[in-house]
């Protein structure tokens, strides 16, 4: 007589056989009946650690294979016969993601997009360009200035991020406040569906009314209802004699006052803020200037366009109001553009700075007239329950999104802060609750903001969510497990 864990077992063995059967099915008729070049698809350990992951380090990779392919029509191959066999396939693009959303830690295809990372057509009237999903942002950002043009969303992993990722994440960056979100340049896709069907979203068309718009849909979708495989993209004009400032401040009352006073006459094009903690680790890194010859409690970074006297005037004298009303301790504005590369280095490598002490972080959003409140209250939250923790405040205070990163303690383990960390979130997600904002404001939800998604949405909006994805992908196989579960 066979035993139950036996028989167990003997299932769990039998379907992890079958899995792997798939795959190989899978891999070979990509091969043979698809032409693949065996260089488009990778098994190995080394390969499949590297591209099965993202920046995150709470999941461990488990890809079964990595799939390269060069063309949508070979994006649809993949997806078919994923479909056919039940095979989970997670999109990659440049793996910048801080939520898990390219993690594939069950077993999965990966499909990556570094093969499809060509610029096309260029449409001089429209200001816009056809691109592949794996260009690389700053790619597209250097082939717009060789166009005397400007693509903006802008954020410290440009070098390596892919405008795909950025479409299934809708990226934010640092510009925001003046260009907004990358959903604000997408003016068309081709998305292969989760069912493998090829869709082409808008054309390109600044007016279009004709229905529903599905490329809003695939738009921070995390690679949940398709794969996007090209974009067209709107540049801008080129910003011209852009300043930067760094102004000191003791409170976060006076940040707020500050972006009001530069607002109200100017239209900045960057409006960022740090704390002290964030200045103590770089200057203890040492790869950046103090900006100053003492030190302030809060620190904010402005950017913005002064091709005219009248400009730099007005922008003075709104700094020199700001200091007579004793909101501004101390400040700096850049003399060059060498000067003003230099001053965003103190908001830009902020991130790799901390990166030692294994932060926990946190992307929320909260209206800007409520941020002061907000970070008051966190503040309190972990200061007294967690008083060995030391918290690193920065973010896009212009458009209210905020970067909250608890630093671990040198003393404790890593399972032990996260799992500590845990309950601050869970505290840390009320308050975001209670003032009606966001959990991930611009790095989507995929695994590790999923257990608290339903502080941003209702029981009823994710509801409507799972229904558009059956739409889309019936057999789950996109992205499985990524922003919630079906």
């Amino acid at each position: 007589m066979t035993s139950l864990a036996s028989q167990s077992n003997t299932t769990t063995q039998n379907n992890s056989t079958t899995h792997t059967d798939a795959v190989q099915i899978i891999l070979s008729n990509l091969l043979g009946v698809h032409q693949f070049d065996p260089s488009q698809i990778k098994t190995d350990s080394e390969s499949l650690e590297h591209w099965g992951k993202d920046w995150t380090k709470h999941f461990a990779p488990a890809a079964a294979a990595i799939v390269f392919p060069k063309t949508t029509e070979q994006v649809q191959a993949i997806v078919l016969l994923a479909n056919e066999h039940n095979v989970v396939l997670t999109p990659s693009g440049g793996r910048t993601g801080l939520s898990a959303g390219a993690v594939a830690a069950n077993g999965e295809i990966v499909v990556s997009m570094d093969k499809m990372n060509h610029i096309g057509q260029f449409y001089p009237a429209d200001r816009m360009v056809e691109i592949e999903a794996g260009v690389v942002t700053q790619q597209l950002q250097q082939f717009a200035e060789s166009k005397d043009l400007y693509y903006p969303v802008d954020f410290a992993s440009a070098g390596s991020s892919q405008i795909g990722g950025n479409i299934g994440t809708n990226a934010g960056g640092i510009k925001v406040i003046r260009y907004g979100m990358t959903r604000q340049w997408i003016m068309g896709l081709t998305v292969v569906t989760g069912k493998g069907d090829i869709l082409q979203l808008n054309r390109g068309m600044v007016k279009n009314a004709t229905g529903y718009d599905l490329r809003q849909l695939f738009i921070g979708s995390e690679g949940t209802l398709g794969f996007v495989t090209h974009a067209q993209i709107k540049l801008e004009r080129q910003p011209q004699d852009l300043n930067v400032m760094v102004l000191g401040m003791d409170s976060f009352t006076d940040v707020m006052n500050v972006l009001s006073a530069f607002q109200a006459r100017i239209d900045l094009t960057a409006f960022e803020f740090f704390d002290d903690v964030a200045i103590d680790k770089l200057m203890a890194h040492g790869q950046v200037q103090e900006p100053f010859e003492s030190r302030t409690k809060f620190y904010t970074l402005l950017e913005f366009e002064a091709p005219y006297e009248p400009i730099m005037d007005k922008a003075m004298a709104i700094f020199e109001h700001c200091m007579e009303q004793g909101w501004v301790v101390d400040g700096v504005m850049s003399q060059s553009l060498a000067q003003a590369e230099e001053l965003w280095k103190l908001r830009e490598y902020i991130s790799e700075t901390i990166s030692v002490f294994t932060p926990y972080k946190n992307d929320v959003s909260v209206l800007i007239s409520y941020v002061p409140e907000f970070i008051d209250e966190i503040d309190h939250i972990v200061s007294s329950n967690y008083p060995d923790f030391e918290v690193c405040w920065f973010g896009h205070i212009g458009d209210g999104n905020l970067h909250l990163n608890i630093l671990k303690p040198e003393n404790m383990s890593k399972d032990n802060f996260f799992a500590e960390c845990q309950i601050v979130n869970k505290h840390v997600f009320e308050t975001v609750k209670k003032y009606g904002g966001s959990v991930s404001a611009e790095h989507g939800v995929g695994m590790t903001k999923k257990p608290y998604l339903n502080y941003s949405r209702s029981e009823t909006e994710i509801e409507y969510l799972r229904e558009v994805k059956k739409v889309f992908d019936p057999n789950n196989i996109m992205n499985r497990g990524k922003i919630f579960d079906m």
